[in-house]
């Protein structure tokens, strides 16, 4: 089925990610997202829902984690991407994957009764339930206008508890 911004004869986009967060569209850290579509390393397919309910919560600085307790929560809505190799690696540099912040994990999406198998940005296993208990087991259906204006970015957090590791470690 054609969607939104296919182009024939792209660049390989071997994966579907599905975007909840400060990478949407309009939100804080959708520049990253835009620079990818103008590299051709991702395309837009459309808004989605997680299948299963996931707790979504924001954690300091306003940061958004979806965490990995299927069946508790809410379902999520975000958007897919599809996008290449490259574009996957730079996210996961992004979302810090290598220093423990959050892991990508398959998770199955649906609009209008379209399944899609995609992968998302989980707050780590580590930290995930932790924080879903201090959040009161609370969450959210979508990450919003009203958490956005929470959102700190990177440059502008200061010292002290700085991330979720701090919390929990």
């Amino acid at each position: 089925m054609a969607r939104e911004g296919e182009v024939e004869n792209a660049k390989p986009r071997a994966h579907m990610l599905f975007v909840y967060g400060t990478l949407k569209r309009g939100f804080p850290n959708y520049g990253l997202m835009e620079d990818l579509i103008g590299e051709d390393d991702a395309v837009f397919v459309g808004t989605f829902y997680t299948e299963q309910p996931y707790p979504l919560v924001c954690g300091p600085h306003g940061i958004p984690y979806l965490i990995n307790l299927p069946g508790k929560g809410h379902r999520v809505k975000g958007e897919v991407y599809a996008v290449s190799d490259a574009a996957v690696a730079r996210l996961d540099e992004f979302e810090g994957v290598s220093g423990g912040y959050y892991e990508r994990v398959a998770v199955v999406v649906e609009e209008g009764g379209e399944k899609v198998e995609a992968e998302a940005y989980f707050g780590h296993r580590r930290f995930g339930e932790v924080l879903w208990k201090m959040k009161g087991e609370m969450g959210l259906k979508e990450y919003g206008e009203n958490e956005a204006s929470e959102y700190v970015r990177k440059g502008d957090r200061l010292g002290g508890r700085n991330t979720i590791l701090d919390l929990v470690s």
